[in-house]
């Protein structure tokens, strides 16, 4: 028995076929479509911080949510948002999560945290797009569109 080690199995399932993927163009288009993937019974109750992974023709394979926190913030670990965009070999991602106040500007931990995404995705060759922050009236702010990335 001492020799014995578990196996480590790593697995990706496609529920939609790639050519029926949607194409980000903008900060508008993954807006749209995150707005429509968030649970609108709680975006005006607690922060939740999810990830777009996209291919290299930036199309959607996925939308993950990382974590789900308080009133007030969501504590993202760096560990299992890699986890899932390594797994589904996504070279871009899109960064979102909600302020369910409705304010529209980041904060500084909102800064921090995406410069260190930012750090750590350079070191797999992943291209962080943007982050957006998405309120309940479907109003959002861009990082990109806003020089922040």
């Amino acid at each position: 028995m001492k020799d014995k080690v578990n196996e480590i199995q790593i697995s990706y399932k496609e529920r939609v076929k790639s050519p029926f993927w949607k194409k980000i163009n903008s900060s508008q288009d993954a807006n749209a479509l995150l707005f429509e993937n968030w649970n609108k019974n709680t975006i005006e109750l607690h922060e939740t911080f999810k990830v777009m992974l996209l291919n290299n023709s930036n199309k959607v394979k996925g939308i993950f949510q990382v974590s789900q926190g308080g009133i007030t913030g969501t504590m993202v670990d760096l560990r299992i948002l890699f986890a899932v965009v390594l797994k589904t070999l996504s070279v871009a991602i899109i960064l979102a999560h909600n302020h369910p106040s409705g304010k529209l500007l980041p904060s500084e931990a909102d800064k921090r945290i995406t410069e260190k995404i930012k750090k750590a995705a350079t070191l797999f060759d992943i291209k962080v797009l943007d982050h957006l922050i998405i309120t309940p009236n479907e109003e959002y702010y861009s990082f990109a569109d806003n020089c922040l990335l």
